[in-house]
């Protein structure tokens, strides 16, 4: 019978979720190096040579490759041969493995787990609890697949009880485009079919944890129904045009995943989860000899892509800045942002309605300033901020009209793309919202000089900070007319790679 150490368990789980914090996959990066070297719309191209070259930066200086580190998944399947030498349950043990692989002094993660979800929504501080699915199978080791899963992404995730005569594929093409860019594609799409809603959700989920085979795929072709749908679902979804971060492009999917299980014969379930640019699993066994032994990738193996701004950027000075110069700037435009900016997420933003609607002062003037959507993490060493790459805009439309309103906020930098009504108060107040690129956190983190809590502390990674930045690259997605890069864009390529398609398909005379 195989013994698994208590310590040797906590301890594989807490050097796997370092291990993925700051290494992609190989076969992920090598897949994202391909649609870069075919990208040709230059806001994409642009946008996936900063996360080709955030990645080298996070593998070289083991820092997260996002700031948002993730809520921690784990599928276990425990040989029934196994025995473990332990007073814990195996759900206690993740959780301690995940509070020493977030707490550790020399690459902090950022916690994210709130308790009380419906009610006060409490930081636990150290990212636990794990989400945690055990099954029991013959043998005698212990599978690990542990994967840190970003609120981003996680959020689009869908779930249809379909009728068993209606299309997957029709679907998937209905809610992707729905999802918008908040998932920060490039990515993968995890999708589960069958056994029940919840089983279908589970599927979905497991299946992200499978290595990225797409271009194996495709020059074998298909052996089963699976696979075919994993090729037409890849094929028409790049067809759609969203592109790398939403603005447009060629690829917005690396990969298409798929399992499936029997369900009832009056049921079709179909669940879709995306997987984001901050890819993040592993892959690990116990066999009774000692911790797991995570072997670090070969750097000569990831795409030689080093980012730098464009010639044409425009450098802004964010402390002399006002509503004629930003009237100016187009969708698409990249600029290069120094100064000084504010900072606040969903928390923050609540805190500045309530203090408004009570007529109290608020902590911070806002006055033609700029509002960066950002939780960063923690610095270490030297660093002044630790990655602080873009939070969803989306979830701050709510707000949008106060802050410009009642404010006088200039504008707002996020990921992703803004509402019909965050648009619409955009353009009333004569006011810009800029992107910067989801999952290039510690790339844009080199752009941050200074950093200072100035209100809201006790929210911690929500608090409102003041940063110094020198030439942070952002693209102007909503200018002051309204006009969005994340409705013109995918428009503009889709219509281009319908063109294309139908050149490559007209017969020869």
């Amino acid at each position: 019978m195989t013994v698994i150490r208590q310590e040797d368990f906590i301890g594989s789980i807490a050097d796997a979720l370092q291990y993925i914090s700051y290494y992609h996959p190989l076969d992920y990066i090598q897949a994202l190096g391909d649609a870069y070297a075919r990208e040709e719309s230059p806001a994409a191209r642009d946008a996936i040579a900063q996360i080709l070259t955030n990645s080298r930066l996070c593998a070289e200086g083991k820092r997260p490759l996002c700031q948002d580190t993730g809520i921690v998944i784990a599928f276990l399947k425990v040989g029934m041969n196994v025995r473990f030498d332990t007073a814990m349950s195996l759900e206690d043990m993740v959780n301690e493995g995940v509070r020493r692989a977030y707490l550790l002094p020399e690459n902090k993660l950022r916690a994210s787990i709130i308790t009380d979800p419906a009610g006060k929504r409490s930081n636990t501080r150290d990212n636990t609890p794990a989400i945690v699915h055990v099954t029991l199978v013959p043998g005698d080791k212990v599978e690990v697949s542990i994967g840190a899963k970003g609120g981003g992404s996680e959020n689009k995730a869908k779930l249809a009880m379909l009728n068993p005569n209606d299309s997957i594929v029709d679907w998937v093409l209905e809610v992707v485009p729905e999802m918008g860019a908040g998932w920060c594609p490039p990515g993968m799409l995890g999708i589960g079919i069958g056994g029940s809603a919840e089983k279908a959700m589970l599927l979905a989920k497991e299946s992200l944890m499978a290595p990225n085979d797409m271009h194996a795929l495709k020059a074998r072709g298909a052996h089963n129904r699976l696979e075919e749908l994993r090729l037409e679902i890849y094929e028409k979804v790049n067809a759609l045009g969203i592109g790398a971060q939403g603005m447009g492009g060629l690829t917005t999917v690396l990969d298409v995943k798929i399992l499936d299980y029997p369900t009832h014969a009056a049921s079709l379930p179909v669940a879709i989860i995306p997987n984001c640019a901050a890819t993040r699993h592993v892959h690990f066994e116990l066999d009774g000899s000692g911790p797991a032994v995570l072997v670090p990738p070969d750097l000569e193996d990831w795409p030689q892509v080093d980012w730098s701004p464009a010639a044409d950027a425009l450098r802004v000075d964010l402390n002399h800045i006002n509503h004629e110069q930003i009237a100016s700037w187009r969708p698409g435009q990249t600029l290069l942002l120094s100064g000084k900016m504010l900072t606040g997420r969903d928390a923050a933003h609540k805190r500045v309605a309530n203090m408004l609607q009570k007529g109290e002062p608020l902590p911070v003037d806002f006055t033609d300033r700029f509002i960066y959507y950002v939780g960063p993490v923690d610095p270490v060493g030297s660093e002044v901020v630790g990655p602080a790459g873009p939070t969803t805009a989306t979830r701050m439309d709510d707000f949008t009209e106060m802050m410009l309103a009642e404010t006088g906020l200039l504008g707002m930098i996020g990921k992703a793309e803004r509402g019909d009504k965050a648009i619409e108060a955009i353009a009333r107040h004569q006011s810009v919202y800029l992107t910067a690129v989801g999952g290039a956190a510690y790339l844009v983190s080199q752009a941050i000089k200074k950093a200072e809590v100035l209100a809201f502390a006790d929210l911690g990674m929500e608090a409102i900070y003041e940063f110094t930045v020198k030439d942070m690259p952002v693209t102007v997605a909503v200018d002051a007319r309204g006009q969005s890069i994340h409705k013109t864009g995918p428009a503009e390529w889709r219509v281009k790679i319908a063109q294309r398609k139908s050149v490559q398909e007209k017969p020869l005379p």
